[in-house]
């Protein structure tokens, strides 16, 4: 069967693999949250002369302040 070194070998790795495993997967989950978060799409309101943001692909949004429907702004 296995010797007690083997087994701690066997065991290290093991752990070893499950922290890499949770690491990468928090990694990527929270790259995906910041990426969401950071792509936004920036829009200026002609009546009250307010800035905010929606959501990446959205072409028309009401502002927060006034109500009226913008387009977004195009560099």
């Amino acid at each position: 069967m296995f010797d007690l070194t083997t087994g701690a070998v066997f065991y290290c790795v093991l752990v070893a693999a499950g922290f890499l495993g949770l690491w990468y997967y928090y990694d990527r989950r929270d790259h995906l949250r910041f990426e969401r978060e950071r792509r936004k799409t920036t829009f200026h309101c002609i009546r009250c002369d307010q800035l905010y943001t929606a959501p990446i692909g959205s072409e028309l949004c009401k502002c927060p302040r006034c109500g009226h429907e913008n387009t977004r702004l195009k560099f």
